[in-house]
């Protein structure tokens, strides 16, 4: 914070889109410690990782409602960009994004929009955290987790993270009394396994509806599908380097011609 008499600015992003019980627990519990603005999508974009949109317009709507509250039509990504560049009145203190009805660990962090929409307010500077339940339904008591979820965000705020950092919580599925803790772990590696549906609409015309199952390749204690599986929360750090340190010395030994 700048100006240690204002309250700190919150920046709150979701990819579920803006009618999702999730951003909704998470404002009004946000707006407890800070002045907040909510950019969200106007309908559902989960999926779409870090996309932005570069072949349409995008449309921006206040919802005028007293609560600093905005709809995009485009993605997460899009809601943050505008969100810093056009919306707020300076750069925020924190940007949390969620609550994602629906896992984001293991691989789902390189699909997840809400992971991504953090991880740009991270590229731009701003603290930030993704948060994830383990349950899709629209009906789980997400308020039992407000203190959590306080604490955490009052702790990055006041103590920052490393530049490039975005923290990506997953919350399980379970009463908070059933919660064993909260462990600071690692990327779990798990995969998703496709089935692709057919369905012809004519001879010239068909389409596929992608469905599947996910799949633990590895779940060792330290990271985050162990977690989800022994019933902590897990806070992994994550950053925008893809760069694989150890095979850099293995590949300068090959040859290359050109």
């Amino acid at each position: 914070m700048t100006n240690n008499n204002k309250k700190p600015l919150i920046l709150v992003v979701n990819d579920d889109g803006i009618e999702s019980k999730g951003i909704k627990m998470l404002s009004n519990a946000m707006r407890e410690i800070g002045e907040v603005y909510v950019v969200a999508p106007d309908s559902n974009r989960s999926g779409a990782s870090h996309a932005i949109t570069l072949d349409k317009e995008i449309y921006i709507n206040n919802l005028n409602n007293g609560l600093n509250e905005y709809t995009c039509s485009g993605t997460p990504v899009d809601c943050v960009k505008l969100a810093i560049n056009k919306i707020l009145p300076r750069l925020p203190d924190l940007c949390v994004s969620g609550i994602n009805h629906g896992a984001n660990h293991s691989i789902n962090i390189l699909y997840s929009g809400t992971a991504h929409a953090a991880i740009e307010a991270s590229i731009k500077g701003v603290p930030s955290i993704a948060f994830s339940h383990l349950s899709y339904s629209q009906s789980a008591d997400l308020d039992q987790f407000k203190n959590v979820i306080l604490n955490l965000s009052m702790n990055i705020i006041k103590n920052k993270l490393p530049i490039g950092v975005t923290l990506n919580v997953n919350i399980p599925d379970l009463p908070i009394n059933k919660i064993n803790g909260i462990r600071v772990s690692q990327q779990g590696d798990g995969k998703w396994v496709e089935d692709y549906k057919l369905k012809s609409i004519n001879k010239l015309l068909s389409y596929y509806w992608i469905t599947g199952h996910f799949e633990d390749k590895k779940h060792e204690e330290g990271c985050d599908l162990w977690d989800a599986k022994n019933n902590y929360i897990s806070i992994v750090p994550i950053s925008t380097n893809f760069t694989n340190n150890s095979s850099i010395n293995i590949l300068k030994y090959l040859q290359y011609d050109f």
